[in-house]
């Protein structure tokens, strides 16, 4: 058998071009960038875009003003932002004792929590984009509200804020709403977010969120958008290919922090992000967003910064996602279109709404 010849041709690196690794500072970790497989042929799995529309009241939704919960409880005729304990929540408040003997490869410990869900309005067929930015503010008045009264249970160490957004992320009811888990323990992706803020705020006495958007926004790459208080941009490292995160310009530990006026430019900057997302491909965006913030732990935490993420998983159209699988398994996160190019969609998007358009 004849071996194989390989020609190595030496050039120039491009980042445009050739393949690379990229840090991401907050996980300590890194991700493969493949950006000449970006024009690769896909004659894999496609998702269904079934773009329906909805009523502003359904009865057989169990989020929905005046229904019946699937528990036999009827929500009661609100308007606006409503809350409610997780009918079916991963976590339960119970303190349960706990003897059992712990072992190297058998460790495991209860953990108590607080699940909840937060109806953004009444209209069932709305969605953030479609919201008016004052009405988004009365949501994140809420996230403020839960986040101070679950994070002072005395058990209670981190609450996590997020919202799953289409059937795609495994969304089961349209009704615009999110999630919060409060719970007993620092999640272990939070934790490790907070391990390396840490290690940055004590050796250069700074956050380093801070300063990452400090260089940001003197490179101006990776912008998507930018208001008095806030920046949204995709990350240096991100992963997932419309992937953004929205950062607090002013060094915000957590949402409590944030003064009125601000809380309403958050509102804006949410308002006009999803909007982008939603013009990208003329529908209804599909991702996983939340919050990361100081923990509920009574511990000081000058490191920390309030930021929030943006994971959505479509690639190239609305029918194409992006799959972590094989190597992205088995070795490190990899991506094919730069985080410069899908910056550079985003920025050139309108923050009018497609629908309005028509």
């Amino acid at each position: 058998m004849e071996s194989m010849n390989t020609k190595e041709i030496n050039s120039s690196f491009n980042q445009k071009k050739h393949p690379h690794r990229r840090y991401n500072p907050l996980l300590d970790e890194w991700i493969l960038v493949s950006p000449q497989r970006a024009n690769r042929p896909w004659q894999g799995q496609t998702e269904k875009v079934a773009e329906e529309k909805l009523p502003a009241h359904d009865p057989n939704c169990y989020l929905c003003s005046g229904n019946l919960r699937v528990n036999g409880e009827r929500n009661p005729v609100y308007k606006g932002v409503y809350v409610f304990d997780n009918d079916f929540g991963s976590l339960m408040k119970d303190d349960i004792e706990f003897s059992e003997e712990q072992s190297d490869f058998f460790t495991l410990k209860p953990e108590r929590g607080i699940n909840r869900v937060i109806c953004f309005s009444e209209n069932h067929s709305l969605t953030l984009p479609e919201m008016e930015a004052d009405d988004i503010k009365k949501v994140v008045d809420v996230w403020q509200e839960q986040y101070e009264e679950l994070g002072s249970e005395d058990y209670i160490s981190h609450v996590q804020i997020f919202e799953n957004r289409g059937s795609v992320m495994g969304c089961s009811n349209p009704h615009p709403h999110g999630q919060i888990w409060a719970q007993a323990s620092i999640p272990s992706t939070v934790l490790k977010t907070q391990e390396n803020m840490k290690k940055y705020y004590e050796k250069n006495g700074s956050s380093l969120l801070e300063d990452y958007i400090k260089k940001e926004l003197e490179v101006k790459e990776r912008i998507v958008l930018e208001n008095e208080d806030f920046v949204a941009l995709v990350p240096f490292w991100a992963i997932w290919p419309y992937e953004t995160m929205v950062v607090s310009k002013r060094k915000a530990e957590n949402i409590l922090q944030f003064s009125d006026a601000e809380k309403l430019s958050f509102s804006k900057i949410l308002k006009d992000l999803t909007t982008k997302y939603d013009n990208l491909f003329e529908i209804s965006f599909p991702y996983s967003a939340g919050i990361h913030q100081s923990p509920t732990d009574g511990k000081p935490h000058p490191e920390w910064h309030f930021h929030m993420h943006f994971y959505p998983p479509l690639l190239r159209n609305a029918e194409v996602k992006k799959f972590m699988v094989g190597y992205e398994m088995l070795a490190e996160p990899q991506r094919d279109i730069t985080p410069e190019q899908s910056a550079e969609i985003l920025q050139n998007l309108s923050v009018v709404h497609y629908k309005s358009d028509k």
